[in-house]
């Protein structure tokens, strides 16, 4: 009888009300096994069959013969920006550390050995790497080589973030003994540093070490800002755009953890000055996506005008929270009551937040087809989240535990586990796939696909890999 048979026999046996505690426990075993059959069997496709240059990109066909990051991809091209090679590279180091099998340690070594031949002299990285020459691509001016001649690191969507995050941790899983992964982590964090301004902040992207600014808190413009302040290089000044506090302060956080070093503890503190500066002024204290020298906001792309944001303030405050249970300084939560209180007054009919409300004002800002500024979202660009989810109940809860000094945990009850693991296995075809069929959803970076059309996807791996792990992991 094949083994899911055998699995769904017990499952029925033991499932039911009046199970002894020696049957769950059995039927508990069972499903343990079947889920690191399923694992390994998932990671074995994308590791052997799925990677190229020990790298990955966001979606591929069935036949593995189209990829796509941001676009139509070659096989010499992996992407850096999730969900590409970092996040499936953590994926492995999750299954590694619940499991201990060092078949997934070989393939995060790989997943990040590919991120090293991608790091830019100035340390960071770009949206992509490409081995080979790229008709019409950016390519980077890579540390070993290969590369051309762009070498702009940047902090867009967490591309170095995400790579230096994922590099740190594969250096703490390997004991600090791979000699070119511990220096190109070390390498990248020297050139993180060097890029944050006096005050803390940090651009969108850097060449080098930026030069220094005036520390002073921020303020609203006296200008007509939807005419002025318009500045082409917005990426040279101080940004928060696309969740920059979290993941700069995640990164912090771990090499803080991993290399002992306080330096970089100084640089979180140093960040969560800068969260406290940027809080606007009353009446609306919330966060912008950008701000000038001076700490006035500024436009980004012509569809991100100065406002207060809806998405940016979750996201400073959610980091402003990290920052004080890792420091252990209470200061770094003192604005975080007035900004829930403000951003409650401002959620929508819908209860999710708008991505911008205008100075003064506060009413919702948009833009139309022709990308002129408006109130209202009927003519809003497609490509453009112009509406958030709230998560305030969430971050007053976290703040709540974090004034108290609770220590946060976010482990899942195993009974929740167990339900989602189960539909995990199943979902797994014969080749070892989780494949998803297009509902008319928009791909992230991709024009749409046909409802119906079937693809493998990055995110659906990792976050599969991550849910079995979690539950192995599980005592």
């Amino acid at each position: 009888m094949p083994r899911w048979r055998v699995l769904g026999l017990v499952l029925l046996l033991f499932g039911g009300r009046g199970v002894r505690a020696g049957d769950g426990q059995q039927a508990d075993a069972v499903l343990r096994e079947e889920a690191l059959r399923t694992l390994k069997k998932a990671a074995a496709y994308y590791r052997e069959r799925v990677a190229s240059h020990g790298g990955y990109v966001y979606y591929y066909s069935t036949d593995l013969q189209q990829r796509w990051g941001e676009g139509q991809a070659s096989p010499d091209t992996i992407f850096v920006q999730s969900p590409g090679t970092p996040t499936v590279g953590t994926a492995y180091l999750a299954a590694y550390a619940a499991t201990r099998d060092d078949y997934y340690l070989e393939a995060a070594r790989a997943a990040a050995e590919a991120l090293v031949d991608g790091q830019l002299e100035s340390g960071g990285w770009t949206q992509a790497i490409h081995f080979a020459p790229s008709k019409g691509a950016r390519v980077g001016k890579y540390r070993r080589g290969r590369g051309g001649v762009w070498n702009v690191s940047s902090l867009d969507d967490g591309q170095t973030q995400a790579a230096l995050l994922f590099l740190v941790r594969a250096d703490q899983a390997m004991n600090l003994g791979n000699a070119r992964l511990h220096e190109a982590a070390r390498y990248g964090l020297d050139a993180l540093l060097q890029a944050q301004f006096p005050n803390g902040a940090f651009p969108q992207g850097w060449r080098g070490p930026v030069e220094p600014q005036p520390v002073v808190k921020a303020r609203f413009p006296d200008y007509d800002w939807k005419t002025e302040g318009r500045v082409k290089n917005y990426w040279d000044y101080y940004t928060l755009n696309d969740n920059l506090a979290g993941t700069v302060a995640a990164v912090l956080i771990a090499a803080h953890q991993v290399y002992r070093e306080d330096r970089y503890r100084v640089a979180l503190e140093q960040l969560g000055e800068f969260l406290i500066l940027a809080q606007m002024p009353e009446p609306q204290p919330g966060w912008c996506q950008q701000y000038n020298y001076e700490m006035i906001p500024i436009w980004a792309r012509k569809f991100e005008p100065p406002a207060i944001t809806g998405w940016e303030s979750q996201d400073v405050m959610e980091a402003l929270i990290q920052i004080a249970r890792h420091t252990g300084q209470s200061k770094y939560l003192e604005p975080i009551p007035r900004a829930l209180k403000y951003l409650a007054e401002c959620l929508l009919p819908d209860g999710q937040l708008a991505r911008y409300y205008e100075f003064r004002t506060n009413r919702p800002l948009y833009m139309d087809a022709r990308y002129q500024l408006a109130y209202d979202d009927s003519a809003a660009p497609a490509h453009y989240g112009w509406k958030q989810a709230a998560r305030l109940d969430e971050i007053e809860t976290a703040l709540q535990a974090a004034q108290r000094g609770a220590v946060s945990t976010r482990t899942r009850p195993v009974r929740e586990l167990r339900e989602e693991v189960r539909r995990i296995i199943r979902e797994l075809d014969a080749e070892g796939r989780w494949v998803t069929t297009c509902d008319g959803e928009r791909l992230v970076g991709q024009p749409p696909f046909e409802r119906g059309f079937r693809y493998v996807s990055s995110a659906v791996f990792s976050r599969q890999v991550q849910t079995l792990s979690e539950y192995l992991g599980s005592p």
